[in-house]
């Protein structure tokens, strides 16, 4: 179930929201005026999710080059790679 606080409570008890964060490895979703408003978390667990990102679009790219035939032989590859080191 997700955390939720008042935005008071980040300025009032931000280093209790920064342990909860650390520890538990979630965000904590801050609201302003009775409204959702930010989502707080800790950098190593925002580094983990920007990473996930960037994996799923590379792969989503290798996706499209073997279904496009951007492809080429391993073989190949390597040849190449050795003649250009």
């Amino acid at each position: 179930m997700p955390v939720i606080r008042p935005s008071s409570e980040l300025r009032n008890k931000y280093n209790e929201i920064s342990d909860f964060c650390h520890k538990n490895h979630e965000p904590v979703y801050i609201t302003k005026n009775g409204k959702g408003d930010l989502a707080v978390l800790s950098i190593e667990a925002f580094e983990s999710l920007a990473g996930r990102f960037q994996l799923h679009k590379l792969l989503t790219e290798g996706l499209d080059d073997i279904k496009n035939n951007r492809v080429q032989p391993l073989d190949g590859f390597l040849d190449k790679l050795e003649k250009d080191l």
